[in-house]
């Protein structure tokens, strides 16, 4: 899988086709996809799909200690950081750190497309 993030040999930047990109499930009827190269070191960015209902998973969790900013593209999400629960729509976004308990769901019954901004990574 690293093979499709890798730029290319003379070092200038090639374009991943969505088309190609191998996501991996996750949280509860949800999906994920790294749209960054392994290589960076300042920027991780991940698409997300959350089928009706789905989760990043049953319990909020942390990871590392990074700037993140989730965006919704389309659909609607609850996203809870700590103890505060946020309903965001298609383009709302919510910034948050990592280090922060959060867990976001899918809340109208239909599949949510959200993207995961996150510096430095974290995964």
């Amino acid at each position: 899988m690293g093979d499709l993030f890798e730029e290319s040999v003379n070092g200038s930047p090639a374009v991943n086709r969505f088309v190609d990109t191998i996501g991996f499930s996750f949280g509860v009827d949800a999906r994920k996809s790294r749209l960054t190269p392994k290589s960076f070191d300042h920027l991780e960015v991940f698409l997300g799909v959350l089928e009706p209902y789905g989760s990043t998973g049953v319990e909020p969790y942390s990871h590392g200690d990074s700037e993140e900013l989730l965006l919704v593209i389309d659909g609607e999400v609850e996203a809870t950081v700590g103890d505060q629960t946020f309903h965001l729509s298609a383009l709302d976004s919510l910034p948050y750190s990592s280090s922060k308990a959060h867990r976001v769901a899918e809340s109208a019954g239909e599949q949510a497309t959200v993207l995961w901004a996150i510096a430095p990574p974290s995964y």
